[in-house]
This record gives structure tokens, C-alpha cells and sequence, in this order.
């Protein structure tokens, strides 16, 4: 299952995404805004990010105007890997190098036919484990800050 949110500036993309699930028939979750009036990035980036950190998605995809505010958003929640991508290249790259459990994208700098090229070669890629060292760093020290 797919987690989705968006703020007003990602809610039209984040419609077509869905549409396209939908006719997929891949399951997913709208974690809102569910429409264009303004409202606050971080809200729906970190309810995503927190979703997903619980292990009951495949992975999450947040959008904003550009993307960048909603996944800064999202990787402030423990565990997640939130990769802004803008295309094929860097969505196969976010899941082969980075194993990202959320994808961000720019609802005002992404149109539809790409943001669906870049979700599917997202989740059809596979993590390649040779880079599971930088993971783990990066994982230590989250664990060390959060004092957990």
C-alpha cells in the first residue's frame, strides 16, 4: 500500500497520482488535504512520514509546490528516507542507493505523465544492498540524537 499527502500546492498531482492508482489497482491512503485551499506542508509530510515509519507501507510519496518543504517535512520523522525526486534517473537512484521509504515531488514543477513514469520506476526498483553501510550511519546517528 501506497501512503499519499499533499498541501494545496500538490493536491492537483497529488489527484492524477491517485486516478492512475485507481486504474493500477494499487492500494493506497490519502493522508489529505483533500482540496486547494492553503494549509501547511509539514502537516501532511509528517503524517505520511509517520505512517509509513510504522511499516505498514511500501513507501510514501509527499507533494508540495516544489517538494522541497514537504520532504524536509517527512524526514524529520525517525526512520525515514524521504529522496525529492525530479526524474527517472533520480527516482531509480532513491530507491537503488538511498533504499528511500518516501518520494517527494513538486506539484507546480512536475507534470502528471512524468510524476507516473518517475512512481513506477520507484516502485519497481530494487535496493541494492552494497550501499547498506551509508544507511546504517545515517540510521546510528538518528538513533544517537533521538536518544533512544
Amino acid at each position: 500500500m501506497i501512503a499519499i499527502g499533499s498541501d494545496h500546492g500538490g493536491y492537483e498531482l497529488k489527484t492524477g497520482l491517485i486516478a492512475y492508482f485507481k486504474k493500477m489497482q494499487w492500494p493506497y491512503e490519502d493522508f489529505g488535504t483533500h482540496g486547494d485551499a492553503s494549509v501547511d506542508y509539514p502537516d501532511y509530510g509528517i503524517k505520511v512520514g509517520e505512517a509509513v515509519a510504522k511499516g505498514n507501507y511500501e513507501f510514501g510519496i509527499v507533494i508540495c509546490g516544489t517538494g522541497i518543504g514537504i520532504s524536509i517535512s517527512a524526514n524529520k520523522v525517525k526512520g525515514i528516507r524521504c529522496a525529492l525526486i525530479y526524474d527517472i534517473h533520480t527516482a531509480t537512484l532513491a530507491k537503488q542507493h538511498n533504499n528511500a521509504n518516501v518520494i517527494a515531488l513538486g506539484g507546480r514543477t512536475t507534470n502528471l505523465a512524468d510524476a507516473i513514469k518517475m512512481v513506477e520506476a520507484f516502485k519497481h526498483e530494487t535496493y541494492e544492498p552494497r550501499h547498506q553501510k551509508r544507511i546504517d550511519k545515517m540510521s546510528k546517528y538518528e538513533k544517537e540524537q533521538c536518544h533512544e
